[in-house]
């Protein structure tokens, strides 16, 4: 907080949600790869940490990812959908923190639900096809899982120079 009782602007974060358009040069590191680390809030208040991958879509500026209803990650969603997720080069020297506000599918609850549906589309995104989708389909209702869209409002890091591959 600065002495007016506002927010500090350290200079790195940059605010997407009234400009025309995303800082695209931060933003094209989602693209780039689908590793990354998603930071959700514990009761607590401290940061919990789930390396996880993603699908990014662009367009509508969302990040989606797989998680099951079981986990720490989802738990803390349901309870304060604030979240934050981090992306590097595989050199470390720059990196994208995408900030938003999370949206959680209905747990899948049958193989041809829009929920696996979804989750069909993320692996498509991520993996490609898969070799049975029919055990696909099968195993999303089985392990409970959802899919995580994390809208993302926030970016800010150190962007890839220009010709600097990842």
């Amino acid at each position: 907080m600065c002495a007016l009782g506002g927010p500090v602007d350290d200079g790195m974060t940059q605010d997407t949600s009234s400009a025309p358009a995303p800082d695209d040069t931060l933003l094209h590191l989602l693209a780039q790869g689908h590793d990354g680390v998603l930071i959700t809030l514990k009761k607590d208040g401290r940061p919990q940490l789930s390396n996880v991958v993603h699908a990014w879509d662009p367009e509508r500026r969302v990040i989606r990812i797989s998680v099951t209803d079981d986990r720490a990650k989802t738990r803390n969603l349901r309870r304060d959908p604030r979240a934050s997720y981090h992306v590097t080069t595989a050199d470390r020297r720059a990196y994208t923190v995408a900030e938003g506000t999370a949206e959680l599918s209905p747990v899948a609850a049958d193989p041809h639900d829009a929920t696996v549906e979804e989750l069909i589309g993320l692996y498509r995104a991520v993996l490609g096809e898969h070799p049975d989708w029919d055990d696909f389909r099968t195993a999303m209702v089985r392990e409970r899982r959802l899919v995580l869209r994390l809208n993302v409002d926030r970016v800010y890091g150190i962007p890839q120079a220009p010709g600097e591959k990842s």
